[in-house]
């Protein structure tokens, strides 16, 4: 039998669940790791209106959580909202050597105003980055920490994805989206010498919420069970078109991706009253 592989995100929490580490832990609970998880903030949703505010977890809450999460042997890491300068150098400070990072270095979310500011960003290209074996902006992130401003061809990608690979990654992976072609999405993989670019048509849902963070959680769990990253990256942009394609609406405001979709998770557990 085959040793459990665990997985640990370093992650906000999104309380509708379609993002954050709640789309972290339903990731790697598809892909049969197990995970483990440090919560660094909580961002929640009004009710009334729609909008969403963040709450920075105590710094001292946050170490504790990594000193448990790293208890014991890890086979790969995944970081996601890391709110401030103070946190992003906490969890540096506990980084394992050996063991692979992913960094999704989340800005902001669908609908909100930015998360973090210039000098958590600025901390994130110094103390997170270098030690990341892949990171994986999205369009606007990209430009941010590339600081090349917004990105509008796929020549602005690579030239964004080479500046990046120079704070450390070994593999940047930038999520286009749609944003340049509305009938095509683009991503763009850069391993430090090559590109290599993955097309596929657009999904026509407004469900897609906790995409990216679901796409960065794939990645982790394909290389904790031993994929390249190339074999990972594919793994992970099939897993995620399959979970928009059954995007769910979860409240008024927001529809989820479906963690389950690629593995048909919806039709587990089923119960009959024939039975």
């Amino acid at each position: 039998m085959n040793k459990m592989k665990k997985v640990v995100t370093i992650a906000g929490s999104d309380a509708t669940g379609g993002g954050g580490l709640e789309a972290d832990l339903k990731t790697f609970q598809e892909y049969g790791t197990f995970g483990l998880a440090a919560i660094t903030s909580i961002v929640n949703l009004n009710p009334a209106t729609g909008s969403h505010h963040l709450r920075v977890l105590p710094i001292d809450w946050l170490q504790e959580q990594l000193a448990s999460v790293f208890a014991g042997s890890i086979d790969a890491i995944k970081t996601g909202l890391l709110p401030t300068q103070e946190i992003i150098e906490l969890i540096s400070s506990h980084l394992p050597v050996a063991t692979p990072l992913i960094v999704d270095p989340v800005i902001g979310g669908k609908g909100t105003q930015d998360f973090i500011g210039n000098q958590q960003v600025q901390a994130l290209q110094k103390k997170i980055l270098p030690k990341a074996l892949v990171t994986t902006p999205n369009l606007r992130e990209a430009g941010i920490l590339s600081e090349l401003g917004e990105l509008s061809s796929e020549q602005q990608m690579k030239k964004a994805a080479q500046k990046i690979a120079l704070l450390g990654p070994k593999h940047v992976v930038i999520k286009g989206g749609a944003r340049l072609n509305p009938t095509e999405t683009l991503d763009l993989h850069y391993d430090g010498s090559t590109f290599q670019t993955y097309r596929h048509q657009v999904i026509n849902t407004p469900y897609n919420h906790g995409a990216g963070c679901t796409f960065a959680a794939a990645i982790t769990a394909g290389i904790a069970k031993g994929a390249t990253t190339d074999q990972a990256i594919q793994r992970a942009i099939d897993f995620v078109q399959a979970a928009i394609k059954l995007g769910e609406q979860i409240n008024p405001y927001v529809g989820h991706v479906w963690h389950g979709a690629y593995t048909h998770g919806e039709n587990r557990m089923e119960f009959s009253n024939d039975q």
